[in-house]
């Protein structure tokens, strides 16, 4: 109780600490300062203030105009010719660092120093901007790893004990602190306050928290103490889910940069085989004077070197991982940011996806003779000792009408019926809607006919073999869902249904939420099937689905993706991608940022390629100056990473 009365004295520091919390909306545009912070950008920006230096001292102090120019080439090179070296070295190929490296070196042997230095200080400058969209998306998607909670401070035996988290097991009793994080998942015990979700759902606005609620490890506590029980490991956390999503980010690239990584070496080739066939060639075939021919094959190899090219692809891939990372959908790599543009069908599950997963109580009918809260006190009574998904939400319903729980005996389930039991000397059953007794058959009938084409699922309550009433219960559509599937479909996308539950329920709520293809009745290896043979049908396809049911399909598909808070390991171990806020109307914001994603990529190829024609064709049809070379390729460079630096926003 002593920490209640500290909250006060955290109310600051929750407040500080939530607004150090990533959320969805935060860092929309580059941030200039963190950019200078990045080593390479201050090696890059090093190389130019000494080229800038030499380049207006060279008329008056020449030789140490050299010198500067050499610092230059190293302050701004020597990373790019380590790159090279290493991959010509270990892998026995040439690649776009050495060629530069090269053609700037070639450039001050025949006296060019300051083109050399500008060759270097701007393919160092474009090579800044690409490590900082790297950096940048790696730190979208992990800047949960700094709010990794170490230490818990767990109750056991009356005493507060300070404990590592990886200490922590399921059943534990933890006190949580105003201001501090969340250790591990867990549900409220006792005490409320306000929860800062933001790292992990992406919510702007914190949630407030009371006894039974979830909490999730990584989030802020807000100004009052809550005593939390443990519900799952460190690793079975959601917060580890993360962690393990984090170290998969990059690990897969898209299929058109793999293609790029093969066609750069086999490009770097022939760019060197041609330069010194200019060199060495065109004095014995076309009478060029060696120095022509060397300054010649130094301008071509520059602007045909393919580093335009070659960053036309990962910087947007990965900005546009950050900005779906800020929204709340973390990818396992870019290769399925790519896949996702393509996407022509999205299928989803049923239940726990474009429903809540959890059944509520939506109507209480009851005979002449039983009133509404007799009946529902003793059958939340009864209820109250079984486990069931339609148990728990009547016990739920009782608490939330405040209904007196009383003592049930002789409870006992009932195989192919129900659940029974006594209480205030009544027997009471809950069971199926077949095989027990209606009070006036057809009038009932009619009322039970009529909430099945609801969607809803019956139960039937006697007393002392009497029957007392219905109870009628339906999992209740996620309050996106609809909107959802507008988005989806407005953009010429499918969207399909993939269901086990009965034809019946399934069509309601696919036109609840006007989905205009349904699958029920369908078993997990059936889902896999319709998924094939959606894939076979449309093409790309993005399955959506929270359940351990639902990882064969998620596998099965072009793109998986999880449901993040309600989702299972396995789902989110599976799933290519995991919605972490589980708001599905999110879907249709990343289908189009992936498909400006894909529009970016062909904008900067057909560029890139257009820019290296034309001064390959101008450097032997016009005499391009080796200057103008350097700014023409490096700016083009340039132009393409800045293009892809847009998806951040």
């Amino acid at each position: 109780m002593q920490a209640i009365h500290q909250s006060l004295q955290g109310k600051q520091q929750a407040k500080q600490q939530s607004a150090n919390t990533p959320g969805p909306n935060r860092g929309k545009k580059p941030d200039f300062r963190v950019m200078l912070k990045n080593k390479e950008m201050q090696a890059a920006l090093g190389s130019g203030l000494m080229m800038l230096i030499a380049w207006g001292i060279a008329p008056y102090f020449a030789t140490l105009s050299v010198i500067l120019y050499i610092a230059a080439y190293a302050i701004g090179g020597w990373t790019k010719a380590k790159e090279g070296i290493e991959t010509l070295v270990k892998d026995r190929d040439l690649d776009v660092n050495l060629l530069m490296i090269a053609a700037s070196l070639g450039a001050a042997t025949i006296g060019y120093w300051n083109e050399g230095a500008m060759l270097i200080f701007i393919f160092a400058l474009s090579g800044a901007l690409e490590s900082y969209a790297t950096e940048r998306s790696h730190k979208d998607i992990s800047s949960l790893l700094a709010l990794k909670p170490e230490t818990a401070l767990r109750i056991e035996d009356g005493q507060m004990n300070v404990v590592a988290i990886e200490d922590l097991k399921a059943g534990d009793l933890l006190l949580v602190k105003p201001g501090e994080l969340i250790p591990a998942d867990g549900v409220v015990y006792r005490g409320n306050s306000s929860i800062n979700q933001a790292s992990i759902t992406g919510e702007s606005m914190p949630v407030d928290k009371s006894t039974g609620d979830e909490v999730y490890a990584g989030t802020v506590n807000g100004e009052g103490a809550l005593y939390v029980e443990v519900t799952k490991s460190a690793e079975g956390s959601l917060f580890g889910k993360i962690i393990k999503l984090v170290e998969e980010a990059q690990a897969e690239v898209p299929d058109s940069q793999r293609f790029m990584e093969r066609f750069e070496g086999i490009y770097a080739r022939i760019v060197v085989g041609v330069t010194l066939l200019v060199i060495a060639g065109t004095p014995l075939f076309l009478g060029w004077t060696w120095s022509d021919a060397f300054y010649k094959a130094m301008v071509f190899l520059v602007v045909a070197s393919p580093c335009a090219l070659v960053s036309s692809i990962m910087p947007v891939m990965l900005s546009a991982m950050s900005s779906s990372a800020r929204r709340g959908i973390l990818f396992k790599g870019g290769a399925h940011m790519e896949n996702i543009a393509r996407t022509k069908v999205v299928a989803f599950d049923k239940t726990g996806t474009l429903t809540m997963g959890t059944p509520q109580v939506t109507d209480i009918l009851t005979a002449s003779h039983v009133s509404r809260e007799q009946l529902l006190s003793a059958v939340a009574s009864v209820e109250n000792l079984s486990m069931h998904p339609l148990a728990l939400a009547i016990v739920e319903h009782a608490n939330k009408e405040s209904l007196p729980l009383q003592e049930a005996e002789h409870v006992q389930s009932i195989t192919g019926h129900g659940i029974e039991g006594t209480v205030n000397g009544n027997v009471w059953m809950i069971g199926r809607l077949n095989g027990l007794p209606l009070e006036g058959a057809a009038d009932w009938e009619k009322v039970c006919a009529r909430l099945e084409q609801e969607g809803k699922t019956i139960s039937v309550v006697t007393v002392n073999g009497e029957f007392a009433g219905l109870i009628a219960m339906r999992d209740m559509i996620r309050p996106q869902a609809a909107a959802a599937v507008k988005k989806l479909e407005s953009m010429g996308v499918q969207v399909a249904m993939l269901t086990g539950d009965r034809a019946r329920s399934a069509s309601v709520i696919a036109r609840e939420t006007g989905v205009s293809m349904v699958y029920a009745d369908l078993l997990p290896e059936d889902k896999v099937k319709q998924v094939q043979a959606l894939r076979e049908q449309y093409g790309h396809v993005l399955m959506v689905g929270d359940g351990v049911n639902d990882a064969p399909a998620l596998a099965a598909a072009t793109v998986g993706m999880g449901m993040g808070l309600s989702g299972s390991g396995t789902a989110i171990e599976v799933a290519d991608a995991v919605l972490m806020n589980d708001n599905i109307e999110e879907i249709a914001w990343v289908i189009g940022q992936a498909r400006r994603a894909e529009r970016t990529v062909k904008h900067n190829m057909w560029f890139a390629i257009t820019v290296i024609l034309a001064l390959i064709a101008g450097n032997f049809l016009q005499d391009v100056a080796l200057p103008l070379g350097v700014v023409g390729h490096e700016g083009s460079t340039i132009l393409v990473i800045l293009n892809g630096l847009r998806l951040l926003r």
